[in-house]
């Protein structure tokens, strides 16, 4: 598979009846077979109105308002992460080319059921010298007070730093570099990969910075009352990433200073490995390796790419690791009453897996024990295609190719990048698939 994290032309984003829309940026997916998972090749998912899989309910996709006149640049521009509220009350960031031909950073609102204009990150022109911007994460905990976090690059032309801003009241505020990374960040590249809001003002967040010798640690970020605290390596990861390559992809939050993240480090044989932590009470535990993961991960191999909390202690998480043959399969995994159980490979992708190259893209749980996840396998037939799996009551049933799939996936290229539950057992998801042409294509997928 071969597709660019950027996508040419201007943005779009869909309105959904029901009030329900998703954008996701997987980090290592399979965007390209040659890409380093995690990094910004990574696979971009879009939901559009192109082509509905199933279900019904989604409105006309229209232009960001705004963006044509940010967007002067024309070269690409994207939108990287919606987060909804409640239905009608949005917001959603991406970046785009600016008449300068430099990438910057937008965020847009959704009040009532109608996009208002999109506006520049406030305060990333200020940031962004180096005019290179980033927008990875967005999330509301109520309407109009939402976070998001990204990276751009500052006035030395080539550290790229990482970044949050808040939404109070409807109201954009300044972004700010993530306190206590100017320390961290020593060898100049960071960036913030996941934001996630319990509360209005009570937030976590996750992503990696390069210190001093040029090794690549794992943060978190807590943000406690409106106001950002100061940035740590995750607790237990000085021990675990001794190969120095270490990231944090997803961060959830239960409740406000009760999270939970995941994400990949690289052990003293220089193996990756996948990580999951938590927070209790506002305090940061210490990561370990995804329980179960050292007798799966033999190829060496493995990360965490979501993870999705339905209350304090209760979470699911899913990822991918290596076999003994190389071949790379999908995990899910799930803490129980605080406590990580041990990781098992989705149940019926080994059936489904044939040519071994799959993963979980994402997960989400509506309530502890009834989760949704989705993401993606390759068939006897060397084709890449979609896959959702459900867990009822504790127990992950059998996954399935996403229906309809079959017959909209003639070009052999398909994944799910995203997916929402509402309610147990109420759920949408929504990915890409290639057409008969090879044109690639957005799909969205009801579960009810």
């Amino acid at each position: 598979m071969n597709i660019s994290a950027r996508r040419f032309g201007r943005m779009w984003v869909l309105v959904g009846l029901a009030g329900c829309l998703s954008v996701v940026s997987v980090p290592g997916s399979a965007a390209s077979a040659s890409s380093p998972p995690g990094s910004l090749a990574a696979a971009q998912v879009i939901l559009g109105a192109r082509a509905v899989a199933s279900g019904g309910g989604w409105g006309t996709a229209e232009e960001v308002p705004g963006t044509a006149a940010l967007n002067a640049g024309g070269f690409f521009a994207g939108t990287n992460s919606v987060s909804c509220a409640s239905a009608g009350n949005c917001s959603a960031g991406g970046d785009y080319t600016d008449g300068s031909g430099g990438t910057q950073v937008f965020v847009v609102n959704e009040v009532s059921g109608v996009w208002r204009t999109a506006e520049e990150v406030p305060g990333t022109a200020a940031l962004n010298a180096g005019l290179t911007a980033q927008l990875f994460s967005v999330s509301c905990a109520s309407a109009g007070n939402c976070s998001a976090g990204g990276q751009y690059t500052d006035s030395s032309g080539f550290h790229r730093q990482a970044f949050v801003v808040n939404e109070v009241s409807g109201v954009w505020r300044t972004a700010q570099e993530v306190p206590g990374t100017a320390a961290l960040n020593a060898g100049g590249t960071a960036n913030t990969f996941s934001v996630s809001c319990a509360s209005a003002g009570n937030c976590g967040a996750g992503g990696f910075y390069t210190d001093g010798s040029g090794r690549v640690q794992a943060f978190v970020v807590n943000e406690v009352s409106g106001v950002w605290r100061t940035a740590q390596e995750v607790p237990g990861t000085a021990a675990l990433n001794a190969g120095g390559f270490a990231e944090t992809f997803s961060v959830s939050c239960a409740s406000a200073g009760n999270c939970a993240a995941g994400g990949r480090y690289a052990d003293s044989s220089g193996h990756r490995q996948a990580f999951v932590v938590k927070e209790v009470s506002g305090v940061w535990r210490t990561a370990q390796e995804v329980p179960g993961t050292a007798a799966l991960n033999t190829g060496g191999f493995a990360q965490t790419n979501s993870v999705s909390c339905a209350s304090a202690g209760n979470c699911s998480a899913g990822g991918f690791y290596t076999d003994s043959s190389r071949h790379r399969q999908a995990f899910v995994v799930k803490e129980v009453d605080g406590v990580w159980r041990t990781a098992q490979e989705v149940p019926g992708t080994a059936a489904l897996n044939a040519d071994g190259f799959a993963a979980t893209n994402s997960v989400s749980c509506a309530s502890a024990g009834n989760c949704s996840a989705g993401g993606f396998y390759r068939d006897s037939s060397d084709n890449q295609q979609a896959f959702v799996v459900n867990e009822v009551s504790g127990v992950w049933r059998t996954a399935q190719e996403v229906p309809g799939t079959a017959a909209l996936n003639a070009g052999g290229t398909a994944q799910t990048g995203s997916v929402s539950c509402a309610s147990a057992g109420h759920c949408s998801a929504g990915g890409f698939y290639r057409d008969s042409s090879f044109n690639l294509q957005s799909f969205v997928v009801n579960k009810t």
